[in-house]
């Protein structure tokens, strides 16, 4: 629907600003669209996903080299189920919410009304580039909104097949994608977008933040941080590390809510790091380096990143139970579990994103919560037990974006769930109906059918009135 062109820099922030005042001047036509209509522009971008999936994967190999298989999992199927979810419910969530009226205002009737917020702005990450691009977008479209997408930089295939669906799917006064770096992102967030849809880091999002803060444009924003996981000596220790072998290293370790380090009940940890090293060559076989279902870190300034982690580590004393390789002219890291790591050490401070697994042994569970309570709020905590005891209390006694009891990963494919953060792991929820919300508006309209109470109370204020207040206040 789009004609695709290469431009300059300076002719892109020209062609920004243009294609936002298109974008504003179509939002009214695009907001007053039944859920027919944004259900077909849905299945039509599902469709050609489809159609371009092989092609998707071939992008994220290049990027990733992310397999396949690997590929249609995290990035084709959370867009397919995000989609077929809304286009199941948008009917349900479009309706007007009717509410109650309390007896002060008898005669009159009340409802919410959910309407777009306008023209808003995804930024998206490069460690799923395809699906956290696409995701955020359904749920804008199913609010009724215009929208303007910024993928990553990092991920220029993706980026490239990004641009191809989104220009053959919508009219660019509906819809359009800009790729660049910094320069792009900057100009956009100078612009008088109504909401802002952000996935990254703390740190980028709290520029974000800022940019929208000038127009008092809302956010939402799925940041990261360092997701910890439990697991107790009730676990099943198997399946735990199975679960967490492939949290942790599926897409080289750069997931937002891939369990950043493990505690582990000290009766246990033996055991445990035994079946995690059977796992990881179980999974990426006793060469991960040429394994094709393992990928790779997106570029060697995050390869080098993780690697100086390791490096800091065990200069400290850290010792190295599995991996500890790298190839940096592929930017490769191997499969790498820590343990006795200096709470001082770099990577117990800073969010992993990569390969390497810390584990760090405990004898009482109190003494864990401290240490998640010493840290910012995490994206995720994930809890492996068979106590109901100590899944409350780790519960109870923490706070996380989300949880996983006896997993990792697997609430982000619930699209029943929200998904989110809390302060330094994000603002807001996404993800189905919690998507449609953070798009819309919840507009309140009270319609009155005839005189109430409160037109007895208007001024010149009386005795008489004044016993009227003294009554309403006492009784309703």
């Amino acid at each position: 629907m789009q004609a695709s062109t290469e431009v300059s820099l300076s002719e892109q922030l020209l062609e920004i600003e243009t294609v936002f005042k298109q974008q504003q001047a179509h939002q009214y036509i695009v907001a007053n669209t039944d859920a027919s209509d944004r259900i077909k522009k849905l299945k039509r971008l599902k469709a050609v996903v489809i159609r371009y999936r092989d092609e998707i994967k071939t992008a994220l190999y290049n990027d990733f080299r992310k397999h396949p298989s690997e590929a249609d999992l995290t990035e084709v199927y959370a867009i397919t189920t995000e989609i077929k979810h809304t286009c199941r419910h948008l009917r349900k969530w479009m309706r007007d919410e009717e509410v109650g009226t309390p007896l002060a205002l008898k005669g009159s009737s009340s409802y919410i009304k959910y309407e777009p917020k306008g023209v808003v702005l995804i930024i998206a990450p490069w460690n799923f580039p395809v699906s956290l691009t696409l995701t955020p977008l359904i749920s804008a479209i199913a609010a009724g909104n215009t929208a303007i997408l910024k993928p990553s930089e990092h991920t220029p295939h993706a980026s490239s097949i990004l641009k191809k669906i989104i220009e053959e799917v919508f009219k660019i006064e509906e819809v359009a994608l800009f790729r660049g770096g910094v320069a792009t992102s900057t100009r956009l967030l100078a612009l008088p977008f109504n909401h802002i849809f952000f996935t990254g880091s703390p740190g980028v999002g709290k520029i974000v933040m800022t940019a929208a803060a000038k127009h008092l444009a809302s956010v939402t924003l799925e940041l990261g941080g360092k997701s910890p996981t439990v697991v107790d000596e009730t676990a099943i220790i198997d399946t735990a590390a199975r679960r967490i072998a492939w949290g942790k290293y599926l897409n080289n370790g750069q997931v937002c809510i891939a369990p950043d380090h493990i505690f582990v009940h000290e009766s246990k940890q033996e055991l445990f790091i035994a079946k995690v090293k059977d796992y990881v060559k179980k999974f990426y076989s006793e060469d991960p380096s040429r394994e094709s279902s393992y990928a790779r870190m997106v570029n060697s300034k995050h390869a080098q990143r993780v690697k100086s982690y390791v490096v800091d580590a065990v200069e400290q004393g850290a010792s190295v139970e599995l991996g500890g390789s790298y190839k940096d002219e592929e930017d490769y890291i191997a499969p790498t579990i820590l343990t006795n790591i200096p709470a001082q050490a770099e990577i117990m401070s800073n969010e992993i994103f990569g390969p390497v697994l810390p584990i760090v042994s405990f004898k009482d569970i109190d003494e864990v919560i401290d240490k998640i309570n010493s840290r910012e709020k995490p994206l995720a905590l994930y809890i492996f037990s068979r106590s109901k005891k100590n899944i409350h209390h780790l519960i109870a006694n923490t706070r996380a974006g989300g949880t996983c009891i006896n997993h990792n990963l697997v609430h982000y494919f619930n699209n029943n769930l929200p998904f989110g953060g809390s302060n330094n792991s994000g603002i807001g929820k996404g993800h189905g109906e919690y998507g449609f919300k953070a798009f819309s508006n919840a507009r309140s309209i009270l319609k009155q059918h005839v005189p109430n109470a409160i037109e007895l109370l208007m001024p010149p204020y009386t005795n008489f009135k004044q016993k009227l207040i003294d009554f309403t206040i006492k009784y309703f």
